[in-house]
């Protein structure tokens, strides 16, 4: 194959054939103290920072744009994948971080060339040296994992997914934001599922990004389209049955105290106070009483909730336990959002109140004032399932198939 033929066949700008395993040759003393050396702090973040800089634009994930960059990704790949895509990537690599070279580096180093992480070198040797560190990192984030620099398990998986399912989940990507493009308003949110993150558009930009925790995969988050009409400062939290019968039940007959440490009470239909001793927790009896949580510390939506009208009942919330935002695979929930930076997302949609500004929801939030507010100006709610896309600079993110509607071929979803 001539050499500019195997150029179009690499994926998103890889610019040079990939380099075979060069025979070792006479290296300089600075070549040696380079390849064993570990990096300082602020090379680290200097190159953790390069990387999340590639995919942190202001181009949202569902729009037009997304849709002409997906076609380009996807003329890109097919060629490639034609001739094999790339090789895989061995579990000796597992713990790799730069100055601890272990066996895998090469193939290692192959992988991150043949997907543009890393740019062309004239050779490649076994060495974990500070481009390969680079070349890592960046992976990591288009990939949505821990920006590391270190081969951890979800890496080496995500390194060995074929190129094939690959450019699958581009093409069905690319029919979903078709299909849900055309319908957008000027000033949207979308919660997208496999990438456990949300994105508030205006104008056809980014105007922030906050990290979520969704569903989990037996109590997923549905797909649909709202707006989001009311903020419930400081909430009660009411109990769906779904998770009395799931959970509380179970928690109950593990811990009697339960409900007393969560501060949860127990209401039959007149209204009445009931106690956790008049109800048989060796059956199903309690899912015929309301239980709610008092507003307070450990509510299970924190600070605040956020309303949208939808058939599933669910919606968006703070929480208490925010050490779950800093995990790659955020599916927790059952079934409803939780956001993190909150009060920052609470400020832009109630923007427009006027008397709603930084200021008044963070006092609000500080002095637990239990308070109902109507949002002016609704802005539309899109929860989707979007698990690959791509920005103008040509460079594509991926996410795993969580809830297996790519391996389903799903396109559309009843909303």
């Amino acid at each position: 194959m001539k050499r500019r033929d195997f150029l179009r066949l690499l994926p998103l700008g890889a610019a040079a054939k990939l380099p075979m395993m060069q025979p070792a040759r006479a290296q300089s003393l600075w070549d040696m103290m380079n390849q064993t050396r570990t990096l300082t702090d602020a090379e680290r973040e200097a190159n953790s920072a390069a990387a999340i800089q590639a995919i942190d634009t202001v181009e949202p994930i569902l729009s037009y744009d997304t849709a002409n960059n997906l076609q380009m990704a996807i003329a890109q790949y097919e060629p490639f994948v034609a001739r094999g895509g790339w090789e895989q990537v061995p579990q000796e690599t597992y713990g790799v971080t730069m100055g601890v070279n272990r066996d895998g580096v090469v193939q290692l180093k192959r992988r991150l060339l043949a997907s543009a992480d890393m740019p062309m070198v004239d050779r490649v040797d076994d060495a974990m040296d500070a481009p390969t560190d680079a070349a890592l990192r960046r992976f990591q984030a288009r990939h949505g994992l821990q920006v590391s620099g270190q081969v951890d398990e979800a890496t080496w998986y995500a390194l060995n997914v074929p190129a094939e399912t690959r450019l699958h989940q581009l093409r069905l990507n690319l029919l979903r934001v078709q299909n849900m493009a055309s319908a957008l308003a000027d000033r949207y949110v979308v919660v997208n599922i496999p990438a456990a993150f949300i994105e508030v558009v205006e104008g056809g930009m980014v105007q922030r990004r906050h990290t979520a925790v969704v569903g989990r995969i037996d109590r997923q988050t549905p797909i649909l389209k709202s707006r989001i009409h009311q903020i419930n400062f400081n909430p009660y939290w009411n109990v769906p049955v779904s998770i009395i019968r799931r959970d509380l039940i179970k928690y109950m007959n593990e811990n009697p105290n339960y409900l007393t440490e969560q501060k949860i009470r127990i209401f039959d239909g007149s209204g009445n106070e009931l106690q956790p001793s008049q109800i048989n927790w060796q059956t199903e009896e309690a899912v015929n009483y309301r239980f709610r949580q008092d507003p307070g510390p450990q509510n299970s939506m924190g600070n605040v909730k956020i309303n949208f009208h939808n058939p599933h009942a669910v919606y968006l919330h703070d929480t208490p336990t925010k050490g779950l935002f800093g995990e790659n695979a955020r599916f927790y929930s059952s079934g409803c959002v939780r956001v993190d930076q909150v009060q920052d997302f609470v400020g832009w949609v109630l923007r427009d109140n006027g008397d709603w500004g930084p200021g008044e929801v963070a006092n609000v939030f500080a002095t637990g004032e239990r308070k109902d507010v109507e949002v002016t100006n609704p802005p539309e709610i899109h929860t989707t399932y979007i698990s690959a896309w791509a920005n103008r600079n040509g460079v594509v993110s991926f996410r795993d198939d969580v809830y297996e509607f790519d391996m389903a071929g799903k396109v559309s979803f009843d909303a």
